[in-house]
């Protein structure tokens, strides 16, 4: 992952999470950037590569991102839900490259005042997230290799 200034406050530090990375997520280390003293809840959401997907074995998945243009879109993501839900602080990151089975691709921490807004915010930001940021994902099955875009399967 990559590491955030230690100059900033902790507070603009925590704003600045929006990361696009080939290297393992670590959901504890966005977790202690939406920490803070007026949070009473952080929800977070960790996508796992498993090993089946439309009835097919799956080896392992590639993803590839236009990251660019993902981590301003994720920033927008984080400011549309602290703007829905005041107080709230926000992380997110995204595997890129080749991921084995059981290793996190996806990561969305949301810190708020309650547990209700810390839920929804987190539920929405990973929605989001899947519906609009420029990420591709490439499934290895027993049947072939996939670009997966929404729900639907297309031959590689």
């Amino acid at each position: 992952m990559t590491r955030w200034p230690s100059s900033l406050p902790s507070a603009e530090a925590a704003d600045l999470r929006y990361d696009v990375t080939t290297g393992p997520l670590d959901a504890r280390e966005l977790e202690a950037a939406v920490t803070h003293p007026g949070a009473g809840a952080i929800c977070t959401f960790t996508g796992i590569v498993r090993d089946n997907s439309r009835g097919q074995s799956v080896t392992h998945l590639d993803y590839e991102a236009f990251a660019e243009m993902a981590v301003p879109q994720m920033r927008k993501i984080g400011d549309d839900i602290k703007s829905r839900w005041p107080g709230a602080r926000v992380a997110m990151a995204h595997r890129t490259g080749h991921l084995e089975i059981g290793e996190a691709s996806v990561v969305v921490c949301v810190s708020a005042p309650h547990r209700e807004e810390a839920i929804a915010a987190c539920r929405w930001g990973i929605d989001t997230l899947k519906e609009s940021v420029p990420i591709w994902k490439k499934e290895h099955a027993a049947d072939g290799t996939f670009w997966i875009e929404g729900h639907e399967a297309k031959p590689a």
